[in-house]
């Protein structure tokens, strides 16, 4: 069993956030390979708001993984299906090229949702919306439990809309 660590980033964490997210394994996908003052400022923006709080996840001790956990009702993915109220979206980019590739995805993304789930109980599903073309992380998505509903053409990219529900029981912790 993995225990990962999650802590809310700062805007002191933007050097290692942008290096990570320059990255050709991650950039391809996010498109924001932006300089640490923006995302330093974008570090700033989510933690003041209620839509997203970025984190940073840690495994024995090192930190691999950039993540956002964000309110659905105030994201722009509430224009392209039917959410439920209290639904949660999460972004995952493992930074670390090291551990890419190991099934750390999975694990994390089925702790993530797990937590999730049991800290809101009004909370129904998490959901994500990886980019169609991007097979690594839909199969790390299937894996972690989330089943696909179908393709959404978002301005950017068509992606699968991801939704992991209660039903789906994970063994993993993620420590806070």
């Amino acid at each position: 069993m993995t225990s990962f660590e999650l802590r809310a980033a700062d805007p002191s964490d933007a050097p290692r956030i942008a290096q990570w997210m320059s990255q050709p394994h991650i950039a391809r996908w996010w498109h924001q390979g932006w300089s640490v003052e923006r995302w330093a400022q974008e570090i700033e923006q989510q933690a003041a708001g209620e839509h997203s709080t970025p984190y940073l996840v840690a495994v024995d001790g090192e930190e691999f993984a950039y993540v956002e956990l964000y309110r659905v009702r105030l994201d722009r993915l509430a224009e392209y299906y039917a959410y439920g109220e209290d639904d949660w979206g999460v972004h995952v980019a493992i930074g670390d090229v090291t551990r890419v590739g190991q099934g750390l995805g999975r694990e994390l993304l089925r702790s993530l949702a797990a937590v999730v789930l049991q800290a809101d109980p009004d909370c129904s599903q998490v959901v994500a919306e990886p980019d169609i073309e991007n097979t690594p992380s839909v199969r790390a998505f299937v894996a972690a439990g989330f089943v696909q509903h179908g393709e959404l053409q978002l301005p950017e990219k068509t992606a699968l809309l991801m939704v992991r529900t209660r039903a789906v029981q994970g063994g993993m912790t993620c420590t806070t």
